[in-house]
Order: structure tokens, then sequence, then C-alpha cells
């Protein structure tokens, strides 16, 4: 007579993460022992890296290699990861696709995530946790004298401008989007500036770059035709926001990416004071 053997966790056990936004919201829900496999762009947590085999970059993945972690749920995000998703669902596996675009989707993907994994009151938590920062620092901006206009810039050839949670950011942070009908737009193809004296139109007095993959080098950023005639150019305010804080939407971005606009921000407000 065979003998059905009882399991009090009912969640998933085994998930491979194809973008870091899922492996830092489950590490800091305490849940990472349920992760196999991550994406080899996954930098936070730091330790993720030494303890988790990684399986994907970001539009593809090693579909044997996270077949052989045997998994029993995959998240990832975006259309763009359509094609990993297929081949995974078409090999049987349960495959969850988050599209969230806002500071809003991104404080209910840690929700949705922590309850996918049984853990919702910690994930409730830690997303009030956001809401609290998120405040803290929209509380603070509310004191600035001005709003500097501000430029983001998530690549350079061609350029290409940010997508809607970084141009919420820059408004909590205390900033104005100069382009922010192009927030709106998915796809980074959608959000090319197709002439780049849009900008130089525009007169951000801060320029801020995240170049996905790759170092922010200002100065290059300063020597654009034309660009002198930028305020933020006149006065040196180009900052880098380091990729991982900001362009993946997940926690890092309501923390530690929103923690350093406003310090740029604050910054600059205070110069003008003087």
């Amino acid at each position: 007579m065979s003998t059905i053997r009882s399991n009090t966790d009912h969640f998933p056990q085994r998930i491979v993460c194809l973008t870091e936004e899922p492996t830092e919201v489950l590490y800091a829900l305490g849940e990472e022992h349920r992760i196999v496999g991550i994406s080899g762009f996954t930098v936070r947590p730091p330790r993720a890296r030494k303890e988790k085999p990684k399986v994907s970059a970001f539009t593809s993945a090693k579909i044997d290699e996270i077949l052989k972690l045997e998994p029993d749920f995959v998240v990832g995000f975006s259309d763009i990861q359509a094609d990993i998703a297929r081949e995974l669902i078409k090999a049987g596996v349960e495959v969850w696709i988050s599209n969230h675009r806002s500071v809003e989707g991104i404080l209910a993907y840690i929700r949705r995530l922590g309850a996918m994994v049984g853990a919702f009151d910690k994930a409730d938590a830690y997303a009030r946790k956001a809401e609290e920062q998120i405040a803290r620092i929209e509380a603070a901006a509310a004191g600035f004298t001005r709003r500097p206009k501000v430029y983001f810039e998530e690549w350079d050839d061609p350029l290409i401008t940010g997508i809607r949670w970084v141009a919420e950011l820059v408004r909590i942070a205390g900033g104005e989007d100069v382009f922010p009908q192009m927030s709106g737009e998915s796809l980074a193809k959608h959000r090319i500036l197709a002439d780049p004296n849009d900008v130089v139109r525009a007169a951000p007095d801060i320029i801020l770059g995240s170049w996905c993959g790759k170092r922010f080098r200002p100065e290059r950023v300063a020597a654009r035709e034309g660009w002198d005639a930028i305020p933020a150019v006149r006065t040196g305010d180009l900052y880098e926001i380091k990729s991982p804080i900001i362009l993946q939407p997940g926690p890092a971005a309501l923390f530690d990416g929103l923690d350093a606009m406003h310090g740029i921000f604050a910054e600059w407000n205070a110069k003008r004071r003087v």
C-alpha cells in the first residue's frame, strides 16, 4: 500500500529568478532558501552571487541548466523574457512573468510575490517600509525652494530616457522630469530621443545617467555638440545613478535609488541658497 508524503509547506520550494528583483525580495523576506537559480546580472544582495547558480541573462537563459534544477516556479520580468517563458512552459514549468512599470507596481509586486511563497505578512511589512521611505523623501522634498528640472539618460547611443518608475521617483525625490511624456512608454525603443537637441531645448538643471551595463561618462555627455548651453552642463551637475539601484523595478529603486536621487537634488538646492 502506497503512502502519500505530507508536506506542510504547499508553496514553491525550488524557485528560479530570471531577474534580480525577485531574488532581492525573497532574500529580504528571509525566503532565500527557496531560490535554486538566479540571473547572472544579480548584484543584490551580494551574497546571492556566491550562494546561487547563475542560469540566465536578461534576454537569454540556459534552459537545460534551469531544467536540471527541477524548479517548481520560475519568476521573470517583462515581455522581453517571453521567449524564455515559452520554452520553460513548454517543458512543463510553472512561470510567472510580471510586467510592472510604476512605483505602485513595484509595491504590489513585493506583496504579490510574498503571497505566492506564503509570506504575505512579511512582504506587506516590507512594502510598508518602502512606503514609509517614499513618504519621508516626499516630505523632505516639499521643503525645496525650487524643484530642479531633470534629464535621466538610460542609454547613450541612441539616447534613451527613463522609464515610468524612474520618472516617478524623480518627482518623489524633488525633481521634475523634462520628458514626462516619454516615461509612459514601456519599451526602450519608444523612449528614444531622435533629436539630441531636444535635451538642449528642455534645459535640465541636472542630468542623471544610468547606462545599463556600463559606466556613465559625464565628460562625454558634456562634450556633445551644443550641450554646453544646458544649465546642468554649465554648472557641472551631471551624476551617475548606478544601474542596479534604479533600472530594476524592485526594492533597490525604492530605497537606494530614491535616496541617491534625493541626495543629489538636496545638494543642488542647498547650493542655490548660498
